[in-house]
């Protein structure tokens, strides 16, 4: 079976506001309030908890400690899963891509960065956890992306062959991924850095999700 894996963060759903929402309550415990931009900073946010830490501490002359950034990212993932589907939302026709991807014979899956449990939760919370047959996180393997290995596993749950799956991402890390697997890779353009993928050059940009199924039909042909 040929299979499309999905990114999540910025790829299937902006979950950007809550991953904000998250670090800034780290900030507000350590008395500098809310650091981080929703809008300016969406695009640090899709790279995970530690970027926005990273990010923040430097705005607030303190970039260099490592030590407080290790410190918070616990305090982090708890606020973020405490919360994480106020503001996020999957981006428009995603399911509906996905729904005719299945009906077309292709296993799909989900390959994330975030750890696994988080993007459990989060699936469930969104109620699109079951169109999915496959789901690698961070912390699902004992390596994540640019690793191939979570790319070939995530085909394999999803029921189909390693060597003839498709990546849909936002970004190079997603991109690097695809790389090193030999697979070919779909950027998005409608995320937060939706404007950078072109200069990643992947082998196809993704406008709207209603164009995927054609777009994955010629790339796996």
């Amino acid at each position: 079976m040929k299979t499309v894996i999905f990114d999540l963060d910025g790829t299937l759903a902006d979950t950007s506001g809550d991953l904000i929402a998250a670090a800034n309550h780290c900030f507000r415990d350590m008395g500098a309030g809310d650091v981080l931009d929703p809008v300016q900073d969406a695009g640090t946010a899709l790279r995970g908890g530690r970027a926005m830490l990273t990010l923040g501490m430097s705005r607030l002359g303190r970039g260099d400690e490592v030590a407080t950034i290790d410190r918070y990212y616990p305090m982090l993932l708890e606020a973020y899963g405490a919360a994480i589907d106020v503001h996020t939302q999957m981006y428009p026709r995603a399911m509906e891509a996905v729904e005719v991807l299945k009906a077309g014979g292709y296993g799909v899956g989900i390959c994330t960065n975030k750890p696994e449990g988080l993007a459990e939760t989060l699936l469930q919370r969104l109620g699109v956890r079951e169109a999915f047959g496959a789901l690698v996180g961070a912390d699902t393997l004992p390596v994540r992306k640019p690793d191939p290995e979570p790319l070939f596993e995530a085909a394999r749950r999803a029921g189909g062959d390693p060597a003839r799956c498709v990546l849909i991402g936002d970004s190079d890390t997603d991109r690097n991924t695809a790389r090193a697997a030999g697979a070919p890779c779909v950027l998005v353009t409608f995320g937060p850095a939706g404007g950078d993928m072109a200069a990643l050059e992947p082998d196809a940009l993704l406008d709207d999700y209603a164009a995927l199924p054609a777009l994955v039909d010629r790339l796996l042909a």
